[in-house]
């Protein structure tokens, strides 16, 4: 195994990186640093969350820095605050003994003024999020005119995300002679367009294979029916008392309910999601990173800068719509050789979608059996015991007080006393689990048609909802039928308004969907979906309440029209009749019979450029 120093790393770099654990370089490592180092060429590296990539390309990028000069030489862009934090301060741990270097970091959220007072200082490494570094840009507080590197960092996550046209913006201001790195967790069509337009002659580094699941983790589903998926998650959490890990929720709204049940129910948890205030966001992040959290309930997105290395377990409470988003979600856990496992409660309709990932990844899925309430008892008790046998005794500190403590317990001998101590801490879960609800199996068999007809009508009939204050609710006339899924939907809005916009609830049905956005964004997203095209199918969105006529309504009308225009199309009898003529006395049938006679000859209709005239004045 080689060492930093055979891979050309500089002094100052490695005793810095030496005095925060770095032995070996990791593989990732191996591949990347000496290439960086002793090539110019642009670099695509794909490798999993957790393998070691900020130092890949952060080493490098700072062994390459000009001290003497104070214009910004190399950009990293990030998708999340949180992660432009992140590498901000590893970046800074890194050129610990290298004066003169500077580090700033920029991202919303935070006030502008501080951040351009530290651009004004000095500033040879950005690293910022896309839509805060453009508005530095058009301040002209940020200068990218002397940039010889740029990263690309969770490169996919950042297209996910609707970052395109931000990041074609940014490169517009980028001098053509510079080196680009572009790093990876999955190779998608957009990160091998973006290689297409803005890297050349580039180098493809993969650690694993590509779009392969984290190596050291163990993936495992729960399947059981929506009502019970509560149920399902608080048994796994007590059947594993010394878990660490993050549950992994949809949407924001279901992350919040989901942390404030778990809290009402004693267990120690915290949630993170977008709709948390930057200190908020910043403070429950770093009590979880110093294990004063237990589980972290929080969306994809927000965790998105999260560097843990000890996580247990990562638990999906439902998985989400594509695949890289589960890669991300996995390779939380399973860093630095650790081992981890990677937990999915589904559902029955969610075997397909896990199909899915399943061949993509490359692992398998192990089928997983609810923990019973014997089996979690049983864990618990040998957690309490394991604790009392290793509380250190303090003889010095408790010896005033042990007379007293004698004497108190005098009556009681030894078995009685460990009944009692072993009760106070174990109670609670004997407690619940003596009356616990039952947790129904579900069958693995495919539902029949009859039965996915009832789920599809039942869809259809859902009475809508009214949507948040200060959003309006809108109808699209695609649906699960046609591969429509809240990924799409998001993926579709950034793509066709040209960057990231806001959506509040959204409602899935087999054969349409209603999305919620801002009242003030409603129109420009109408305008922008109508007409567009998507798998083959026009699409049409409109207000979900407008006039009489809702979304369904609609759906029906055009479906009906659609039909009644195939029909039209495909019958040749009507489409091979004669045209009718008309002759000059045909009109007079439409005239009030009352009418009076017009005087002298009637006009002949037929004629082109006829005008009925006024008579005139005699």
């Amino acid at each position: 195994m080689k060492t930093f120093e055979e891979l050309g790393v500089s002094a100052d770099i490695v005793r810095a990186i030496s005095e925060l654990g770095f032995e070996h370089p990791m593989p990732v490592q191996q591949e990347v640093i000496p290439y960086l180092l002793g090539n110019r060429n642009d670099i695509i590296a794909l490798a999993q969350t957790g393998t070691g990539k900020t130092a890949a390309f952060g080493i490098p990028l700072i062994q390459r820095i000009d001290v003497s000069s104070t214009q910004t030489q190399a950009l990293v862009l990030s998708p999340t605050r949180e992660l432009c934090l992140q590498i901000a301060d590893d970046l800074s741990d890194f050129a610990k003994y290298i004066g003169a270097l500077h580090v700033v970091a920029v991202y919303g959220g935070a006030a502008i003024d501080q951040q351009i007072r530290q651009l004004r200082n000095g500033a040879q490494i950005i690293v910022a999020t896309p839509g805060r570094l453009i508005d530095l840009i058009n301040r002209g507080k940020a200068k990218l005119d002397a940039v010889q590197n740029v990263v690309l960092d969770e490169a996919d996550e950042m297209l996910n995300m609707g970052f395109t046209e931000s990041i074609n913006a940014i490169f517009e201001q980028l001098p053509e002679e510079r080196n680009t790195l572009l790093f990876s967790a999955t190779m998608s069509k957009e990160i091998e367009r973006i290689a297409t337009n803005y890297l050349h002659n580039h180098q493809e580094i993969v650690v694993g294979s590509r779009n392969e699941g984290a190596e050291n983790v163990n993936h495992v589903y729960y399947m059981v029916n929506a009502r019970d998926k509560y149920l399902a998650l608080k048994r796994i959490v007590d059947y594993y008392p010394k878990i660490y890990g993050i549950i992994f929720c949809r949407t924001k709204k279901e992350t919040q309910e989901i942390a404030d049940k778990l809290i009402h129910d004693g267990y120690n948890a915290e949630s993170l999601h977008g709709d948390l205030s930057q200190q908020q966001r910043d403070t429950t992040m770093q009590k979880f990173r110093n294990h004063l959290t237990q589980l972290l309930v929080a969306t994809d997105v927000a965790a998105r800068g999260l560097d843990v290395d000890d996580l247990t377990h990562v638990i999906n409470f439902g998985l989400p719509d594509d695949t890289e988003s589960y890669t991300h979600r996995s390779g939380r856990t399973g860093r630095a050789g650790k081992k981890g496992t990677s937990i999915a409660i589904i559902h029955s309709r969610e075997r397909r979608k896990m199909r899915d990932i399943e061949r993509i990844i490359g692992k398998e899925f192990v089928a997983g059996e609810i923990p019973t309430p014997q089996e979690i008892c049983t864990k618990q008790l040998y957690r309490v015991m394991d604790e009392i046998v290793k509380v250190d005794v303090d003889e010095e500190q408790i010896a005033p007080f042990i007379g007293e403590i004698n004497r108190h317990f005098e009556y009681f001998d030894k078995e009685d006393i460990i009944k009692k101590m072993v009760s106070r801490e174990f109670g609670k879960f004997l407690s619940y689990y003596a009356n616990a609800p039952e947790i129904e199996k579900v069958t693995t068999g495919k539902a029949t048609d009859k039965g996915r007809k009832t789920d599809r009508k039942r869809d259809e009939k859902r009475v809508p909802r009214t949507p948040e204050q200060g959003y309006r609710r809108l109808f699209v006339n695609l649906g699960k039928a046609h591969g429509f899924y809240p990924g799409e939907v998001m993926q579709m809005l950034n793509r066709h308004l040209g960057g990231r916009q806001q959506v509040g609830h959204i409602d899935l049905m087999p054969q349409f969907s209603y999305i919620e956005v801002p009242k003030g964004d409603a129109d420009r997203v109408m305008r922008a979906l109508n007409g567009i095209r998507y798998k083959g199918r026009e699409v049409r969105c409109n207000d979900a309440d407008a006039g009489s006529r809702n979304g369904k309504q609609a759906y029906n009308d055009e479906e009906r029209a659609t039909k009644k225009n195939s029909k039209r199309m495909t019958n040749p009898k009507r489409s091979e009749e004669p045209r009718r003529q008309f002759t000059k006395d045909d009109w007079m049938k439409f005239l009030h019979p009352e009418m009076p006679r017009l005087k002298g000859e009637v006009p002949d209709f037929s004629e082109e450029g006829w005008a009925r005239r006024k008579p005139k004045k005699k």
